[in-house]
């Protein structure tokens, strides 16, 4: 071979091996860029993920929603600013027992067991009406936590639109030993069991409004409003009791009357007030 070919074929050779490192160092430029890309996207959408989950985390609850809400649908058979005056039993009665109560609160539940007939028969002879105010502090106690107070006091809210006897007659069911949960169970939070409660009651078996008005919380705002109204009431457990204002408890003590004989004795002293 002539010098001259061997020096042809190593300059060949020369631009063969440079061009492969070009292309080679090409490559290597593209596999970074593509590197940068890819590590700008997953931060991007990791801080994406961060700030959408931050949102969330930062988001009105529901009942904070609710309880937000300035147009407020109150039920019938109410009276007062948002509907939070609920008054039951004969107009003609003088005198007006305030009662104070938490659905999910197993003292209330007692005392609607021991007592709640012994009220409904005084306040069916007229000796006084029931003013009604509904409480919703348990969902939010330390260690328990829940929405079943507030959930039920919406339910209570769509029997009352249907009539102040399905509501009487639906908190009486609320709080039966059938239906009662423990403290800590929070199957009112569950629309389905609300239902199935108020199938015991005829008014509201099949009652096709009262259904749609528990299952879209209608009165969810309400429910709401009607906790503002127990929280301005300086009123601090339940159930409280009170007679044009004044506090009616058991002989001796600063308690609800929890037996019948209780309550009557308790009631008669009130009356004569």
């Amino acid at each position: 071979m002539s010098a001259r070919n061997s020096q042809a074929n190593k300059a060949a050779a020369r631009e063969r091996l440079r061009q492969e490192r070009e292309r080679q160092a090409r490559k290597d430029r593209t596999r970074r860029q593509l590197i940068v890309i890819g590590s700008t996207v997953l931060v991007l959408a990791i801080a994406g993920g961060a700030g959408y989950a931050i949102m969330q985390a930062n988001k009105p609850t529901h009942w904070e929603s609710a309880k937000a809400e300035k147009n407020v649908t109150a039920p019938k058979n109410t009276t007062g600013e948002n509907g939070t005056t609920v008054v039951i039993g004969k107009p003609t009665a003088k005198k007006t027992l305030e009662l104070y109560e938490d659905s999910r609160c197993p003292v209330c539940a007692s005392f609607e067991q021991s007592v709640g007939a012994t009220v409904k028969k005084d306040v069916d002879a007229g000796k006084y009406k029931i003013k009604y105010i509904g409480a919703t502090f348990i969902d939010g106690a330390k260690s328990i936590n829940g929405q079943g107070s507030k959930n039920a006091l919406s339910a209570l809210g769509a029997a009352l639109n249907v009539s102040p006897e399905a509501f009487a007659e639906y908190k009486t069911a609320l709080y039966s030993a059938k239906f009662h949960p423990k403290e800590t169970d929070d199957k009112f939070s569950k629309d389905s069991y609300l239902l199935e409660i108020a199938d015991t009651v005829p008014a509201l078996k099949g009652n096709s409004e009262f259904k749609k008005n528990v299952e879209d919380g209608t009165f969810d705002a309400w429910a709401m409003k009607m906790t503002d109204a127990f929280n301005k009431s300086g009123v601090t457990g339940t159930p409280t009791l009170k007679m044009d204002g004044k506090p009616v408890t058991a002989e001796g003590s600063k308690n609800p009357p929890m037996t019948v004989e209780q309550f009557n004795a308790a009631m008669a002293k009130a009356l004569k007030a």
